[in-house]
């Protein structure tokens, strides 16, 4: 059977990041996408105009829908964007641990626009990652959480990769493509082991929605059962490949989407 994974995040009209960017990579891996909105944004490759959030309630109710019908395999949670709509999120899935949650800490665009507000942080880190199976930071998000600078060298990765983990993930994954260096290591913290896994830097300003196809492979992955890490190497070999085909399509002038389906057409 074809395994359901529930994406709950903000929309992205120009389709590269967000809800649109999801649905594309779940659906790319094999899974059936579904979708609870938080926030709905007005954004292209150049950046973020402006921002009409979801109410809390509506929200909740969203998810709550899904679950009632549907066997959800996955979740994966992106934008929250305030306190308000992280405990809605969080009361919302408080009966369905059972399932792999992924959660990638949306705080800031590709653009510099903030999207997560400040009081919101001690709700995701109270509300949102103790319920997570794995939690996707890049290097900014994870040092923001933990409010420490930005990591600039592997052990100060794997150091805030446990550090965070305090905070009740199962596991942690760090993202180290903001890392000044030739390649783009990644590591995971699980079951109290770090593991690292290599990748070359494909020279690109087509990176919009890395984060959010990163996270929502990663829900797919495990959703057909395929356990950390893994389901880990399996996703950030999709992401690697649609970043490396992403200077195949053409959409818009600034940070372009990559190609999420790379692996069944190229343009």
């Amino acid at each position: 059977m074809i395994p359901n994974v529930l994406s709950i995040a903000g929309s992205d009209p120009s389709g590269g990041a967000g809800i649109q960017a999801d649905i594309k990579a779940i659906s790319a891996n094999g899974a059936y996408a579904m979708a609870a909105l938080t926030a709905l944004t007005a954004q292209n490759t150049q950046g973020v105009a402006g921002i009409s959030l979801v109410a809390p309630d509506f929200v909740a109710a969203q998810i709550r829908t899904v679950f009632a019908d549907i066997h959800v395999d996955a979740v994966k949670i992106g934008m929250i964007a305030t306190a308000e709509i992280a405990a809605a999120v969080a009361d919302a899935m408080a009966d369905h641990s059972d399932i792999p949650c992924v959660l990638d800490p949306v705080m800031i665009a590709k653009g510099g626009a903030a999207l997560l507000a400040d009081d919101a942080i001690a709700n995701l880190r109270d509300c949102l990652l103790p319920m997570a199976t794995v939690v996707t930071p890049n290097l900014p998000e994870v040092a923001h959480l933990l409010g420490q600078p930005v990591a600039t060298t592997r052990d100060e990765m794997a150091a805030q990769a446990q550090a965070l983990a305090a905070f009740g993930p199962r596991a942690v994954l760090v993202k180290g493509g903001h890392l000044a260096c030739d390649d783009s290591p990644d590591v995971l913290f699980a079951d109290g082991l770090m593991h690292w896994f290599e990748g070359a830097r494909t020279q690109t300003q087509n990176t919009h929605g890395t984060g959010c196809t990163l996270s929502a492979t990663l829900a797919a992955i495990m959703a057909k059962g395929v356990p950390l890490p893994a389901a880990v190497e399996q996703a950030k070999h999709y992401i690697a490949q649609a970043i490396e085909a992403a200077d195949q399509l053409d959409v818009g002038h600034g940070h372009g989407p990559v190609h999420h389906f790379h692996q069944l057409r190229s343009v």
